[in-house]
């Protein structure tokens, strides 16, 4: 039996952790969010284990509190394992469901490798990109229970490497101004008191120093960097430039 469908989201963020989404986007979501678009976030496990944690009900509570502070109408976390996350069929598919329930026009997802961070990241990401296909594959009723095929507009990818000045290719690079949701950003990742408590705070200073060197770039307080998984095109130059 088709599961009932919720109202469609229009962008769903897709992480390995609980944390990995408001570090690179939170700003971006927040941003769209009070924009008037639904927003969704997918964490691919628990995060679970970490040193500071008593475990994941701690963990996915901190998670919830994250969400509520960015706006963002929906979050899940799948059944997958922290530490030895892999790209699998059955991981795709799991994800590619949650897809076709949520309907986005956007996917976002992790962009690359981090190095010295936790592997799980590249796994993520093509996890993603095999979902964000299969979502939109017919005559796969076996591994969908009658869910509807569901097209994904456009795919983006986060870096979340920030400790390299290394960043990954694609096809369009372009920043989102996020001078009035930074400290919604900040405030969302120090929700993730197990992950950041005060020894980390130079955490806090990276993220923040990432935003605000971008933003200048761009001509902004602060801002985050996305990556287009095809070329973007516009169709007025002014309009789009100099708004």
């Amino acid at each position: 039996m088709t599961e009932e469908l919720p109202e469609p989201l229009d962008v769903i963020a897709v992480g390995a952790h609980p944390d990995d989404v408001e570090i690179a986007v939170g700003g971006t979501l927040a941003r769209l969010v009070q924009q008037g678009y639904r927003v969704g976030i997918i964490d691919l496990t628990n995060g679970e284990p970490t040193p500071g944690s008593s475990g994941p009900d701690e963990r996915l509570a901190e998670a919830r509190k994250a969400a509520e502070i960015l706006g963002v109408q929906v979050r899940e976390t799948l059944p997958l394992p922290n530490r030895c996350l892999f790209d699998s069929f059955t991981a795709r598919i799991m994800l590619a469901r949650r897809f076709r329930v949520h309907r986005p026009k956007i996917v976002m997802g992790i962009a690359g490798k981090t190095p010295m961070a936790s592997p799980d990241h590249w796994q993520a990401m093509q996890i993603t990109d095999a979902a964000v296909f299969y979502s939109r594959l017919c005559k796969w009723e076996d591994e969908f229970g009658g869910l509807p095929v569901h097209v994904i507009r456009k795919q983006l990818w986060y870096p979340l490497g920030l400790s390299t000045l290394d960043q990954p290719d694609g096809a369009g690079r372009f920043v989102v101004d996020i001078s009035p949701t930074l400290a919604l950003k900040l405030e969302a990742v120090r929700a993730y008191q197990t992950q950041f408590p005060p020894s980390k705070e130079c955490v806090f200073r990276l993220v923040e120093s990432n935003n605000r060197l971008l933003g200048t770039s761009a001509g902004y307080e602060a801002a985050e960097l996305l990556i287009s998984a095809t070329t973007l095109g516009i169709t007025d130059v002014v309009a789009t430039l100099c708004p």
